[in-house]
């Protein structure tokens, strides 16, 4: 396997990467039109335009939309058939066996880590790939894109945006950090768990061992839980008080004619398209760290029952070679 989780990426399909990249480039190119469109709309509703005018940027506002929705959902299907291909790849793998020049065969994984990373911890990783390269594009895309529309509106009304999420740039990597440490003890019982079920080992003594792993893994992913739904909640409560802001400013403004009714409602928009690629980044670089510690794990599981697969080799290679 390759060391790093990037060049596991890459060998799965490097030119797929490509396409999705691609895809993801023209996706956030054209984000900030619908916004300009409807701050349009709202404009002439308000300013006394005729009703045809209305109706063809409400008909344009559709078309745009309409492609924009079909892009994204052919872009989720080709990210999720290049996952299903790194599973596919990751469950093959453990299935297989490592040759030696000999014609010998050692298994690669132990039997209990082999049923873990097959049932569970493939497909995690696996799916992690689809979305590796062109979801960080994309959503970093829409933020520039966005941002810089609502910079070009109104620079101070789109710096209320941007204190908003500041401080979670802070506190989100800090706390994934000990969701990561949570996560690679998760896996490792896992592996307990499964090892106990191989063996088949009906004593007392085994079945508390499991209840034991039981009791581990459900304080384990509590724990996780409970940290994950507190970032959610930082993370919400920060874009509510950015629309708190935008009310307050942008009402200022309105009020004291320094700017227009649809200015504002592109505000508002522009915020709601500001705040779900932003939710996504941070649960990409959650999934991230996520998978980096299970894909080191998997990884380091295949060279440690390789190295000791040979080194049991190399004894009964030994043994043969005295006894003769």
């Amino acid at each position: 396997m390759p060391r790093s989780l990037l060049g596991f990426i890459l060998m799965v399909g490097r030119r797929h990467q490509l396409a999705l990249a691609a895809i993801s480039i023209l996706l956030f190119v054209v984000e900030a039109a619908p916004l300009e469109l409807q701050r349009r709309i709202v404009n002439a509703a308000t300013t006394g335009a005729t009703y045809h005018a209305i109706l063809m940027l409400a008909f344009g506002y559709l078309g745009l939309v309409t492609a924009e929705g079909l892009t994204k959902l052919l872009l989720n299907i080709y990210r999720s058939w290049i996952g299903e291909v790194a599973i596919r790849w990751l469950r093959n793998w453990a299935l297989a066996s490592s040759a030696y020049p000999d014609g010998s065969s050692v298994e690669v994984v132990a039997e209990s880590i082999q049923l873990s990373i097959i049932l569970a911890e493939a497909e995690p990783v696996g799916a992690f790939v689809g979305t590796s390269i062109s979801e960080p594009l994309l959503q970093i895309g829409i933020l520039a894109a966005v941002g810089g529309y609502l910079i070009f509106l109104q620079p101070l009304m789109a710096l209320v945006i941007a204190v908003v999420y500041c401080p979670q740039i802070i506190f989100v990597p800090i706390m994934q950090a000990v969701i990561n440490r949570w996560i690679g003890s998760k896996v490792s019982v896992m592996r307990d768990i499964s090892e106990g079920m191989i063996e088949h080992i009906g004593s007392a003594e085994a079945n508390a061992a499991q209840s034991h792993h039981v009791r581990t893994l459900f304080s384990i992913n509590m724990s996780i839980y409970k940290l994950k739904f507190v970032m959610n909640f930082l993370m919400n409560l920060m874009t509510q008080l950015g629309y708190v802001g935008i009310f307050i400013l942008g009402g200022y403004y309105v009020v004291t004619g320094k700017t227009e009714i649809g200015t504002v409602v592109a505000f508002l928009s522009g915020l709601s398209k500001l705040t779900d690629p932003w939710g996504a980044l941070m649960d990409w670089y959650r999934d991230l760290k996520t998978t980096q510690v299970k894909y080191a794990l998997i990884r380091d599981a295949s060279k440690a029952e390789l190295l000791s697969d040979r080194a049991d080799l190399g004894q009964l290679e030994t043994g043969s070679i005295s006894a003769e």
